[in-house]
């Protein structure tokens, strides 16, 4: 992961709706969730999920699958795991670290 896409993915985690949105979609895990379930969930607007999604989408953050008439989105695990291991590397200054591999989502 290259620093322009940890910005990315950091100015769409920035806001705090984006931030319930995508916590969310990691907590329903491989599953994901419908627009309509999430808006419920959350309450919040369709119009204003919808923006949101957009704006993790566009980060790399989510990804959106269409199942017959609905669109399921779900957390891109591979890419939050790649911003953590970005944020962890090399920290410490190279010791032993609290953090670890093996902490990362294995979804």
């Amino acid at each position: 992961m290259n620093e322009t896409d940890v910005v990315r993915a950091l100015g769409a985690l920035a806001h705090p709706l984006r931030l319930r949105v995508f916590r969310a979609l990691v907590v329903n895990g491989q599953a994901g969730l419908t627009p309509g379930v999430m808006s419920e969930a959350l309450e919040i607007p369709n119009t204003t999920l919808s923006f949101h999604l957009k704006e993790l989408a566009s980060a790399g953050l989510v990804t959106q699958e269409r199942s017959s008439r609905h669109l399921v989105y779900r957390a891109a695990y591979e890419q939050m795991n790649g911003l953590l291991g970005y944020l962890t590397d090399n920290c410490c200054q190279g010791a032993e670290c609290a953090v670890d591999s093996s902490s990362s989502c294995q979804c």
